[in-house]
């Protein structure tokens, strides 16, 4: 017997609002019944897990000890520059002057993720 992830769940201040920004992220839109002001909100992936954003009290204190890295369709450079506009701000910078490495982003929130080269970045480099 083995588990499927059915969601990945992101503890939040404000669930409907962190989810618009990943809605924008992802370009996938939220949950029909969606609403400001709702606890619980999810984003609706095209495939995979859903990502689940859950109106918490408490503040983020410390780190994450898991984030979602993300591969662009486009480069990484624009997708990075796109999601700093979008809100995001830039954590870390891993970009390697040879085109390898990422950047550690976090969300309005602070939460951090990743954005990954892309398939284009790759083939460039190769």
């Amino acid at each position: 017997m083995v588990s499927v992830v059915q969601n990945v769940a992101i503890d939040c201040s404000d669930a409907y609002e962190l989810a618009r920004f990943w809605s924008e992220v992802t370009g996938r839109p939220l949950h029909p019944q969606a609403e400001p002001g709702d606890h619980e909100t999810v984003v609706m992936l095209a495939e995979g897990p859903l990502l689940y954003f859950n109106q918490v009290p408490e503040p983020k204190t410390v780190k994450n000890r898991i984030h979602l890295c993300l591969r662009p369709t486009t480069s990484r450079e624009e997708e990075v520059e796109r999601l700093l506009k979008l809100g995001a701000t830039l954590v870390v910078d891993r970009r390697q002057p040879d085109g390898s490495g990422w950047a550690v982003l976090a969300d309005p929130e602070g939460n951090e993720f990743c954005v990954l080269r892309s398939e284009s970045d790759h083939a460039a480099t190769s």
